[in-house]
């Protein structure tokens, strides 16, 4: 099973068009499940929206049906000018029952050696989504301080649906953001969850992406990764 997450700038009138579009896993071979979704920047204070931006995030079985999708698909179509990445699920936390991911056992990430992308899904209470856009501010600055962040979305679909997508430079720098001493605002906004949780649902995916096509905001965010090979990593795919 894989993991896709497409961006294209569209213009606000088109991303409203993007969003009454939902592929369905009996019309779309290999589909496991999809979502339409707005976007914005991560960074603090209140969410910034990025009207004109859509997103797509999809599961799949395999590569062979998002090949299938991006070669057949109106949506695809829409979507090709902009930028979409293939992720390999190595750790699911939480669950997501609008989207079932399964992890591979046996793909380890090396915790220098490559690049890591970061999903975060929530069903948001909203009864606590002030307090969530507080807790989320403050990690959200001090993520895009991080120097080895090298892409971040924030991701929505109202009324309840928060995420954000994230690229990092490697696993240990992911990890010094999220659990590291020096800088305390991810950790403090997890142990707020904990003790009164923000989301009826909540899901986090550190996943292995290995192929991309087309650009964010001006550059392939893999290509500036520059990861080195590793034994269990999936072989690279070019696209022209």
């Amino acid at each position: 099973m894989i993991v896709s997450v497409h961006f294209a700038d569209l213009g606000a009138r088109s991303v409203r068009g993007v969003l009454r579009e939902r592929p369905r896993p009996g019309d779309v071979p290999g589909l496991r499940q999809a979502q339409t979704l707005l976007t914005g920047a991560v960074a603090a204070g209140p969410p910034k929206l990025r009207p004109g931006r859509a997103a797509l995030l999809a599961a799949w079985e395999d590569d062979a049906a998002l090949d299938g999708f991006l070669a057949e698909s109106p949506l695809a179509r829409r979507l090709a000018g902009g930028w979409h990445v293939r992720l390999q699920p190595v750790r699911v936390s939480g669950s997501w029952r609008a989207m079932p991911v399964e992890a591979e056992p046996r793909a380890a990430l090396d915790e220098e050696g490559e690049p890591v992308a970061v999903l975060t899904l929530g069903q948001l209470r909203l009864r606590r989504a002030l307090p969530f856009l507080r807790a989320n501010s403050q990690a959200a600055e001090r993520a895009a301080a991080d120097p080895a962040l090298i892409a971040s979305v924030a991701l929505a679909r109202p009324p309840r649906f928060v995420g954000t997508f994230s690229v990092w430079r490697s696993l240990s720098a992911m990890r010094r953001y999220a659990y590291g001493s020096a800088r305390p605002e991810h950790k403090e906004a997890v142990e707020e969850h904990r003790a009164k949780p923000f989301h009826h649902e909540a899901a986090f995916l550190r996943c292995r992406p290995y192929g991309s096509q087309g650009t964010l905001d001006g550059r392939d965010p893999l290509a500036s990764a520059a990861p080195t090979p590793h034994p269990s990593r999936r072989a690279p795919r070019t696209r022209p």
